[in-house]
């Protein structure tokens, strides 16, 4: 058992250590992370500018890139031996939803599972960082769980939200559907002090809709939510239908 852990907050964000310290209890663990802070990456690569690493005071090994260009050095070029299990975060701020396709630590996760490890993203659903560590041992009892599983289902990944409560007042896990997020009011449009127009992404007003057994309506009810993400995004339900406009050049 050989364990990559990485993330999207940086290799000194509160949630990659616990996690971490978490994943020890399975077997040897390398964190492979970004150097900084690379959140909303996605599934972003670096193309146009050489990638390099170097290893942190505690060990872990630091990449100037995305989260998924650590996976990508981390399986192919940073360590030893293949890694049996990649667990990405614990995120800092929930991915749930929509989410999930702007997520770096999701595509760290996504990126393990097509290079055919299997993989869990995690995510702490609250403001309050400092508290996720208080999960390290209820962590150590989920990821245990996962890593047990005889066959681990293929090209898919867990997405996995924890809510913003006492691990001792969580109700369970609930394996439940990606919810839908709107936002309103959130880009806002301003003068700089030279008079130059410019835009900001972020803020304004957030509400969520979605089945009963969507992600938000588990953490909204004190349950750790696990959502399994497949890598086929092919619609395959309106296959037929759009066979029927009889697309021509």
């Amino acid at each position: 058992m050989h364990i990559l852990c990485t993330n999207d907050d940086g290799v000194l964000a509160t949630g990659l250590r616990v996690m971490a310290a978490a994943a020890r209890s399975l077997g040897p663990v390398t964190v492979v992370a970004p150097d900084r802070e690379q959140s909303a990456t996605s599934h972003s690569l670096t193309l146009h500018h050489p990638l390099r690493s170097r290893r942190s005071t505690d060990g872990s090994l630091m990449v100037d890139g995305t989260p998924t260009d650590c996976v990508i050095l981390a399986v192919n070029a940073l360590l030893d031996e293949r890694p049996t299990f990649c667990f990405s975060g614990v995120n800092h701020g929930a991915n749930m939803g929509e989410d999930v396709l702007y997520s770096g630590t999701v595509a760290a996760a996504m990126e393990a599972t097509v290079l055919g490890i299997p993989s869990v993203a995690l995510s702490y659903a609250g403001p309050d960082f400092e508290s996720i560590e208080g999960w390290e041992e209820p962590l150590a009892a989920l990821l245990a769980q996962f890593v047990g599983q005889r066959e681990f289902p293929e090209a898919t990944l867990m997405n996995v939200n924890i809510p913003p409560i006492d691990p001792a007042d969580v109700k369970g896990v609930r394996v439940t559907s990606l919810g839908k997020r709107r936002y309103s009011d959130s880009l806002t449009r301003a003068l700089d002090p030279s008079g130059r127009e410019y835009f900001w992404i972020g803020g304004g007003s957030m509400s969520w809709d979605g089945r009963e057994d969507s992600d938000f309506r588990a953490i909204d009810e004190g349950y750790v939510s696990v959502t399994p993400l497949h890598l086929d995004l092919t619609n395959y339900k309106l296959l037929q239908e759009v066979e029927g406009w009889d697309l021509k050049l």
